[in-house]
């Protein structure tokens, strides 16, 4: 039991750095915000994990990004954010089954649109709300359109690697 709450805790702290860190290392300046790779990894992280794992890896990791960074305006907005977005994912990803992890499910097509929807949608309103300006929040959307799909297709790249490799397995997620 003490084993498996050690890997538990563990998986869940490098899920958080993981995002954090692929959010940090290339910032591409979009209006009122970057453009990261931090998407792409909350997407792997939430249909590998699940729910719990991709709303803690997607909240906090982004949030901490934010912060290291210097965008501090966007750090509650970024925690409610990509926690929902994560969380959304690994529901939709894993459903009520036990935790599996296949990228050709068209669970994992849904749960990422469903994801990169949610981040666009939350960005927008927390960009209008901090800006007082609906038009200013608009602004945004394009760039995060686009770093969504850019997301998405690395997503799937390597999920497919690591399905390929069955690295899932090693760490304990496909029985």
């Amino acid at each position: 039991m003490q084993e498996n709450k050690a890997k538990y805790v563990t998986i869940h702290a490098l899920a958080i750095t993981l995002v954090c860190v692929s959010t940090m290392v290339i910032q591409i300046p979009i209006p009122l915000g970057y453009m990261h790779l931090g998407n792409a990894c909350i997407l792997l992280m939430a249909a590998m994990l699940g729910p719990s794992a991709g709303m803690m890896a997607g909240g906090i990791g982004s949030a901490l990004a934010d912060l290291l960074t210097g965008y501090t305006q966007w750090v509650l907005p970024t925690l409610l954010i990509k926690g929902l977005m994560g969380l959304a994912i690994g529901l939709l990803a894993n459903g009520s089954r036990e935790r599996s992890f296949h990228m050709r499910s068209p669970r994992m097509l849904l749960a990422s649109v469903a994801g990169i929807a949610i981040m666009v949608f939350g960005y927008f309103i927390a960009g209008s709300i901090l800006n007082g300006s609906v038009y200013t929040g608009l602004l945004q959307v394009p760039g995060l359109t686009l770093e969504g799909v850019l997301g998405i297709v690395i997503f799937y790249a390597a999920g497919f690697a690591l399905e390929k490799t069955k690295a899932v397995r090693l760490i304990g997620l496909n029985r």
